[in-house]
């Protein structure tokens, strides 16, 4: 029995060097350096810009509040699932905390996670559909052609980045979808969609009364 886990180690160890130098060679380390340093200060700034609103401008709360009396909730999740399909128009951060003045927060943060991981699924498809619309093509094949060269070299753990860190997961969605990256490595990787909800959550829940 040891000497099976021995060789399969011996076996899986070639593998994970090989991954390894594939992707130091190709620059996707540096590409997810660069892409947290971006995100860094961006992130820094807005934590700054919401604290100091918050205390010197207008309570948070007291707006979320508001939102979630003149709002209903349908209409809310609507729009961010719209938001969530559309390159990540809205901070998910602002639904988040929305979703701990509702009268199920947990519920409220399940389906948002649902509705997040539904929206890059759906993203995917028009990218699909993007590639029969020559103009359209043409167009985001310009405008993201860095994404694309990217995910077409990177695939899944692109997925994965976008699912977890502050970076638009639509927008990996799309692109995979323009390079006709399979689907179902798509459902996996975002999966881990719902894990970047619950560790937002698990932080902005402990600011939001």
């Amino acid at each position: 029995m040891n000497v099976k886990k021995i060789r399969k180690k011996k076996k899986n160890k070639p593998h994970v060097e090989r991954l390894h130098n594939y992707y130091h060679r190709t620059g996707f380390y540096m590409f997810i350096w660069e892409s947290l340093k971006k995100a860094f200060w961006p992130i820094v700034i807005a934590v700054i810009g919401v604290f100091l609103f918050n205390k010197y401008v207008y309570n948070i709360n007291d707006g979320l509040q508001l939102i979630t009396e003149t709002f209903s909730t349908l209409g809310i999740l609507i729009t961010f699932y719209i938001s969530e399909t559309i390159l990540g128009l809205i901070p998910p951060e602002i639904f988040i905390a929305w979703s701990k003045k509702t009268s199920n927060p947990i519920v409220i943060l399940i389906i948002l996670a649902t509705l997040s991981y539904l929206g890059g699924l759906t993203a995917y498809f028009i990218g699909r559909a993007a590639l029969k619309i020559n103009s359209v093509r043409n167009y985001l094949e310009v405008k993201m052609a860095k994404n694309l060269k990217n995910t077409s070299k990177w695939g899944g753990i692109l997925i994965l980045v976008g699912a977890l860190l502050p970076l638009p997961f639509a927008i990996s969605c799309l692109t995979a979808g323009m390079i006709k990256y399979p689907f179902k490595n798509v459902v996996i990787f975002g999966l881990f969609r719902f894990l970047r909800f619950a560790i937002y959550a698990w932080a902005i829940f402990s600011i939001v009364n």
